[in-house]
C-alpha cells in the first residue's frame, strides 16, 4: 500500500506566497482595466432590481436597462452640477483667501522673529525657497494630472457601457458562475450570491443615508458659525468620510483651514468642536445601526485593508476596500477550508460550525 505523497509546509507556504504576490501584482498592474470593471459590477448589483421591476411591467429589457442608466446618469449630473456651482464660488475667492493667509504669514513670521531671535529675513528666505520647490513639484505634477483627468474621463465614459452589458448579460454571467462548480455545490453558490447581492445593497444603501445625515450635520453646523461655503465643505466632508477611520480626520482639515482665513483661529477651533462631536454620534449611532449592521466586519481588518486598498489602487481602493472584504467573507464563511479565515475577518461570532478551543 502506498502513502499518499504530501508536500511540505514550506514548499506549499512558499507556493502560497508566490501565488499572492502575483496575483496582487496583477491586479496593481491592470487597476485601469479592473477597478472600474468592479465599481460597474457593484452599480449593476444595486440598479439591478429596478431594471427587474421595469420588466415585470412589461417593460423590454434593453430599454429598462437604458432607462435606469439615464435615470443614474440624470442623478449624478445634477448633484455634480450643484458641487460644481460651489467649487466656483470658493475659486472666486482665492484671491481673498490668498490674501488673508499672507497676512497670517507675515503675523507668523513677525512672532516666530520676536521669540525665537531669528531674523525676518532668514524667515523670508527659507519661504522663498519653500515657495520654489512647491511651484517646481507642482509643474512636475501638472502633465500627469492632464492625463490623469484624461483616463478618468475615459473610465466615466466605459463604466455606463460596462453596467449596461453586465446587467443585459446577467443571466449569462451566474450560469457561468454555477458552470464553474459541480452540481452538487449549486445551493452554496445561490448563497454567496444571494448574500454578496444583499450586502452590497444594504452597505452602499447604507452609506448614502449615513452620509446624507453626515452632510446635513456638518453643513448645519458651519452655517451655524457662519463659515463661507458651508454646503460645500459639509458635502465634500461627507464624502470622504465614507473612507473609514480616515476620511473624517481629513474632511475636518479643510473647513478648520477655510475658518482660520476667513474667521479667526477660535472659529478653527470650534469647527473642529463640532467636527468631534458629528463624529462621535457617526462612529456610535449611525456606522452601527445603518452601516456596520450590513456589514460583519471587524475594527482592525477595516482599517488595514483600508491601508492596502489605498496602496493598490489610491482613493479608489480605499472606498472599495470595505465592499471586497465583506464579499470574501461571505465566500469565506462557505468554503470549509477558509472558514477560519472567515471568522478572522469577523467580528468574533461562531457561524457556520466553527467553535473556538479556549483550553
Amino acid at each position: 500500500m502506498t502513502t499518499p505523497f504530501k508536500i511540505p509546509f514550506y514548499v506549499r507556504a512558499s507556493l502560497i506566497s508566490v501565488g499572492v504576490f502575483t496575483f496582487i501584482s496583477a491586479l496593481y498592474i491592470s487597476q485601469r482595466i479592473v477597478v472600474p470593471l468592479i465599481y460597474a459590477i457593484i452599480i449593476a448589483i444595486v440598479l439591478s432590481p429596478i431594471v427587474n421591476l421595469l420588466v415585470r411591467h412589461k417593460i423590454n429589457r434593453i430599454v429598462a436597462i437604458a432607462l435606469t442608466i439615464l435615470i443614474m446618469i440624470v442623478v449624478s449630473v445634477s448633484i455634480i452640477a450643484l458641487l460644481s456651482s460651489q467649487i466656483n464660488m470658493l475659486s472666486e475667492s482665492f484671491p481673498k483667501l490668498i490674501t488673508k493667509f499672507s497676512q497670517l504669514l507675515h503675523q507668523m513670521e513677525a512672532w516666530a522673529s520676536d521669540n525665537f531671535n531669528i531674523s525676518t529675513l532668514k524667515i523670508n528666505i527659507w519661504v522663498d525657497k519653500i515657495n520654489g520647490e512647491l511651484l517646481d513639484s507642482c509643474s512636475l505634477l501638472i502633465g500627469p494630472t492632464l492625463l490623469n483627468i484624461g483616463s478618468v474621463l475615459v473610465v466615466l465614459v466605459l463604466i455606463p457601457v460596462y453596467i449596461f452589458m453586465i446587467l443585459f448579460y446577467q443571466p449569462l454571467l451566474i450560469g457561468f458562475i454555477h458552470k464553474l462548480f459541480s452540481t452538487n455545490k449549486s445551493d452554496d453558490v445561490d448563497e454567496v450570491l444571494i448574500a454578496t447581492k444583499r450586502i452590497i445593497r444594504s452597505y452602499l444603501v447604507g452609506l448614502l443615508i449615513e452620509g446624507s445625515i453626515i452632510a446635513t450635520l456638518n453643513s448645519t453646523s458651519l452655517l451655524i458659525l457662519g463659515i463661507d461655503y458651508a454646503i460645500l465643505l459639509g458635502v465634500i466632508g461627507a464624502i470622504l468620510n465614507v473612507i473609514p477611520y480616515i476620511g473624517g480626520i481629513i474632511g475636518v482639515t479643510l473647513p478648520m483651514l477655510i475658518a482660520f482665513a476667513t474667521k479667526s483661529f477660535t472659529y478653527a477651533i470650534l469647527v473642529f468642536v463640532f467636527s468631534i462631536f458629528i463624529q462621535f454620534i457617526d462612529n456610535h449611532f449611525l456606522i452601527p445601526k445603518i452601516v456596520a449592521s450590513k456589514v460583519q466586519i471587524n475594527a482592525l481588518v477595516s482599517i488595514i485593508v483600508v491601508l492596502a486598498g489605498g496602496a493598490l489602487w489610491g482613493v479608489p481602493g480605499m472606498f472599495l476596500s470595505i465592499p471586497l472584504t465583506a464579499i470574501l467573507k461571505v465566500i469565506f464563511d462557505h468554503v470549509d477550508g477558509l472558514k477560519p479565515l472567515g471568522y478572522l475577518l469577523g467580528r468574533g461570532k461562531y457561524k457556520n460550525g466553527l467553535k473556538p478551543n479556549i483550553h
